[in-house]
């Protein structure tokens, strides 16, 4: 719903800018690559397009991108971490080329695969997807896959057919609500005086918008694979990321909890503007042959980069509540033997939260390897105190309880874990 609501939006504004209607746009964003939460350091460099005008169905489409774009740089869930921003924003322009000049990226802490770029040079990159890719080559390969339908306009070609099909009165009447709501927002005067529906409605639309942008064609995708492939390779990439990628995402789709996801053809993110099918893995396959040797995946480089931020997107990652699926992200985590402390212990969390047949079981094994590793969260000594309590082994409870304290002095439950402590010396109630 939310997405056929944006699809009336942005048909509206396009309609408007044909007709030599006014589209009311924020202010042009910045021309370089970063956030207005992280300054770039380096000189900007221009951007490969000029801004189209407003009387046209491309400027409306710039105005739509303008405005979703505001609603990301205002966004609590925008990360702001400088280092990991100017990691991420420097692969984006070693496969972006020409187009480098054009991107302006937002990392978002939202635990869902999804990667996509405005056609007017806004990109955003979610957490789901920073889990979920393996290495640096990736992560390239998906970038340089959304750098090509920016290069090949293809939201504009999606929005044209938007635009075509839309009935006039209902989108009206969707756009003069949206465009009230936005403008409540972004008052000056609007401060504490905005209710939590409008705040909600504020979002929808963004999320809308952004699923309206990026529903692209299945010829516009195997299109942008490509592009994305050509980029990735000649940045000196390994030719095999983008196969190993969706292969890796549809076994993820397949591994789901959820009968829906596991029937339908696989999606790369929560908006199904990425149907991944068998086809496009083999013609990667094929265009990776032709280039056999060579190319780098920098995994370490990029495992270094994410390594602080594992722990609290694979708590994002529980929140979903699809075990298969997260299942199935750990085991590719763990698949080189690396931050074995944080993935055995959020295995226990699986295992904790999904309680299953056999999963208490499974859930305490998981925290005691967990502490065998010099990275485990120090909740997984809490964990283990938990259940040697609750197993009656008082002096255990007690001994892990106090290294939980000892390796989190700053917990925000010490009080209680103190008073917990108190009570198991004393031989109190379980």
């Amino acid at each position: 719903m939310i997405r056929a609501i944006a699809s009336l939006v942005v048909a509206l504004t396009l309609a408007g800018a044909a007709n030599g209607q006014e589209v009311v746009d924020v202010a042009p964003a910045e021309t370089t690559i970063g956030t207005s939460a992280v300054e770039d350091v380096a000189a900007p460099l221009p951007p490969s397009r000029q801004r189209p005008a407003e009387n046209t169905d491309e400027g409306g489409l710039w105005g739509v991108s303008d405005r979703a774009e505001q609603q990301a740089r205002l966004s609590g869930q925008l990360e702001t971490d400088q280092a990991l921003n100017a990691y991420v924003r420097g692969v984006a322009c070693r496969v972006a080329g020409d187009f480098c000049g054009d991107i302006r990226l937002y990392l978002m802490n939202r635990p869902f695969f999804n990667a996509q770029m405005a056609p007017n040079g806004y990109m955003e990159a979610w957490s789901g997807l920073m889990l979920r890719v393996e290495d640096e080559a990736q992560l390239a390969f998906v970038l340089g896959h959304e750098i090509g339908h920016f290069g090949e306009r293809h939201s504009l070609e999606a929005l044209r057919a938007t635009r075509a099909r839309a009935t006039g009165a209902l989108v009206a009447s969707v756009v003069i609500a949206a465009a009230g709501t936005a403008a409540a927002v972004n008052s000056p005067n609007s401060a504490g005086s905005i209710s939590d529906v409008t705040r909600i409605a504020v979002d929808a639309v963004y999320l809308g918008t952004l699923a309206s942008l990026f529903g692209f064609s299945r010829e516009n995708e195997r299109a942008a694979d490509m592009i994305g492939f050509d980029h990735a390779v000649a940045a000196g990439y390994d030719a095999n990321a983008g196969k190993t990628l969706w292969t890796n995402l549809i076994g993820e789709m397949r591994a789901s909890d959820n009968p829906d996801v596991r029937r339908r053809e696989a999606r790369g993110s929560i908006f199904n503007t990425h149907p991944l099918s068998s086809d496009r893995v083999e013609a990667l396959t094929e265009r990776a042959a032709a280039h056999a040797g060579g190319g780098e995946t920098h995994r370490a480089r990029y495992r270094a980069a994410i390594r602080p931020f594992i722990d609290s997107w694979l708590r994002a990652e529980l929140r979903r509540r699809d075990f298969g699926q997260t299942s199935f992200v750990l085991d590719r985590l763990a698949t080189h033997g690396e931050d074995l402390g944080v993935i055995e212990f959020y295995r226990g969390e699986m295992n904790r939260l999904r309680r299953g047949e056999g999963d208490r079981d499974r859930a305490r094994t998981h925290y005691a390897n967990a502490i065998g590793y010099p990275d485990a969260p120090a909740a997984a000594w809490r964990e283990l105190g938990d259940f040697a309590a609750r197993d009656g082994n008082a002096a255990q409870a007690v001994q892990h309880l106090r290294i939980y304290l000892e390796r989190a002095p700053n917990a925000e439950d010490r009080a209680l874990v103190e008073a917990r402590i108190s009570q198991l010396d004393q031989g109190g109630a379980q």
